[in-house]
Order: C-alpha cells, then sequence, then structure tokens
C-alpha cells in the first residue's frame, strides 16, 4: 500500500506568491507609549483611537478573506501593546516556521501566544532561542534570503540560521538605524521588482539588489507613511494605503492590482500591512 502523501501545514518560498494562510492580531490593547519607531516620535503627544483602529483591523482582515485568505487571529493581551505587529515574532522559511526571540522587553513573551496557536493547529516549529531576530529584518525568495542587520536582528542570529538552512543563501543587509526593520526601507513584491527607501540601505547591499530587482524608489513623504510596508497576496495584488497615492500609480502602471485598505490608525505606532502579517502559508504561482 502507496504513503499517503504529507499534508504540507506551512510554506513560505517568497513574499509574493499566492497567500492562503496568515496569523493577524487586533489592537485591542494598543498603545504608542515608547515609541519605537522613529519616524512617527514627531508626534510623541498623538495616541490610538483604539475603536478606530479595530474597525480598520477589522476590515483588513475582511479584505484578506475576500481574496481567499485563511486568517487565524492571536487573542490580544494587555501587557502586549504591539501584538499587533505579528509579523515580527516568527516567520516561515521553506517549509519551516521559525518563532524569533524578541528582542526589546516591551515584546518579551508575545511569542508564547503564537506557540500556543501553531501547537493547536499541528504545526511544527524551530524556536531560535537566545537569538535576536525578528521577521520585519527577514524577506524570501525561492532559495534566497535577504536579512536586514538591524537593533532587533544581529549578525550572530543571521549565521546561525544559516546554519539551520543549509540550502538556503543568505545576505545581511545592512541598513540605517534611523527605522526599526527593514521593511520599513525595502519590500519584495515579485520576483523582479521590490520597493526601496533610498539612501538608507548600505551602499553595496543597494547594488547587489539592483542587480537582481527593478527597485522602485519610494519618497521621503511616503516612506513616513510606510510606503514600502505593503503585503503581496499572490497574482500581482498588492494591499497598500489609500495615502500612498504614488507608489499605488507606481504599481498600478506597472499591472499591479492595488487595493487600498485604510490603516492610518494603526501605521501611527510604526507599523502597516506587512508588519500586521505573519504568513503562514503561501502557495507557488503556476
Amino acid at each position: 500500500m502507496a504513503n499517503k502523501p504529507l499534508y504540507i501545514k506551512s510554506s513560505c518560498f517568497s513574499e509574493y506568491d499566492i497567500l492562503k494562510k496568515v496569523v493577524l492580531c487586533p489592537p485591542t490593547f494598543m498603545i504608542i507609549g515608547n515609541n519605537i519607531q522613529k519616524t512617527h516620535q514627531q508626534s510623541p503627544q498623538i495616541n490610538i483611537n483604539i475603536e478606530l483602529a479595530n474597525h480598520q483591523h477589522e476590515q483588513f482582515v475582511k479584505t484578506l478573506q475576500k481574496y481567499g485568505v485563511e486568517v487565524s487571529l492571536l487573542s490580544p493581551a494587555k501587557k502586549f501593546p504591539e501584538q499587533v505587529f505579528t509579523r515580527d515574532i516568527g516567520f516561515t522559511l521553506g517549509n519551516q516556521v521559525f518563532v524569533a526571540q524578541m528582542a526589546h522587553d516591551v515584546r518579551k513573551g508575545e511569542e508564547q501566544p503564537f506557540i500556543a496557536l501553531l501547537e493547536k493547529a499541528k504545526i511544527t516549529y524551530t524556536k531560535l532561542l537566545e537569538d535576536k531576530i525578528e521577521g520585519g529584518d527577514v524577506f524570501i525568495d525561492r532559495n534566497t534570503l535577504y536579512i536586514g542587520v538591524s537593533n532587533r536582528t544581529n549578525e550572530t542570529a543571521i549565521a546561525h540560521l544559516q546554519s539551520l538552512l543549509p540550502s538556503f543563501e543568505i545576505f545581511p543587509v545592512p541598513f540605517t538605524d534611523k527605522y526599526l526593520h527593514l521593511d520599513c526601507v525595502f519590500n519584495i513584491i515579485s520576483a523582479n521588482e521590490a520597493l526601496i527607501f533610498p539612501g538608507e540601505i548600505d551602499e553595496d547591499k543597494v547594488k547587489m539588489l539592483g542587480s537582481r530587482y527593478d527597485l522602485i524608489e519610494v519618497s521621503k513623504e511616503e516612506q513616513a507613511s510606510l510606503a514600502t510596508n505593503v503585503l503581496s497576496i499572490g497574482k500581482k495584488r498588492v494591499l497598500s494605503l489609500p495615502i500612498n497615492k504614488q507608489v499605488n500609480t507606481k504599481l498600478r502602471d506597472r499591472g499591479y492590482q492595488v487595493i487600498e485598505v485604510d490603516l492610518t490608525e494603526i501605521i501611527k505606532s510604526g507599523g502597516a500591512f506587512r508588519c500586521c502579517t505573519l504568513p503562514i502559508m503561501r502557495e507557488l504561482e503556476q
């Protein structure tokens, strides 16, 4: 009797294949407090309208579901005010899910609800103990990884990840400490295109990235509203903020379907669509 095929529960080989399963968390207890995104420290007195943030997040979830994405929601906890940014607590590379070691005190412990979700779904995972690495710095494109070197992700952690993934080629990408994660200044949106906010990434790495992708520049004005932090859901469909009109026009001119969703209340704390989503399953496009 032939063996039954193994049911794959997690798979991610790019930032742009068809998104099938993703983990989010409502911003129920979100506050700005000790803001971690310097761009938004210009308005330290502004805080979050939770009712509006929750409404926008609900619309985000409904939009994903409309396009066939299965959304799993973590239960928000008051002790985790930045839990809405699920991207950072883990990442799926190939057929493996990794659980990150959170670098900042305010975020330590966020991984536990995520682990509980994985165990309930019987999804195996690897916990990166003592490694400082967060998902906002991690990009995958087939057998290549680009990982930002930041205050939240260090080169020791990147080297350890390389030892765990010998079949992948990993490129560390240093960038300035003005920004929290690499996805605040860079994002891969297709096999040959990426968004970039110029002047913040190591010059040699920009040349390397430019040799692999057609780099679409984001203005300073729209970087402040996180124009690089879009979410690709496959088939050249991208979720983006309505206020980022220049980027949205550039993407439409290149044949993308830009799905506009308002997350302006949530981005006050320094994260947008990519930050708020942790992909578990992407289906390779045919």
